[in-house]
């Protein structure tokens, strides 16, 4: 039996792409940086890094509280 289908975006760990470009939780562009970084970065401010842009080059992520973000 396969492993339910997961909607939605990803988030912290799922992001799978060594760096992205980084949107801060007031809107500003942070710049590329590594994704673990800036997963910490997030975790500081008790938020989740949140993928909104995953075809662009590098991805785009952003600082979202992802249970809001979703609903």
């Amino acid at each position: 039996m396969a492993p339910p289908i997961k909607s939605g975006p990803r988030f912290d760990t799922m992001i799978n792409v060594p760096k992205v470009r980084v949107i801060d939780d007031e809107g500003e562009n942070l710049g590329v940086m590594f994704t673990r970084e800036a997963i910490e970065q997030a975790n500081e401010k008790g938020l989740n890094l949140v993928e909104v842009s995953p075809n662009a080059d590098p991805p785009v992520c952003k600082y979202l509280d992802v249970g809001k973000f979703r609903y």
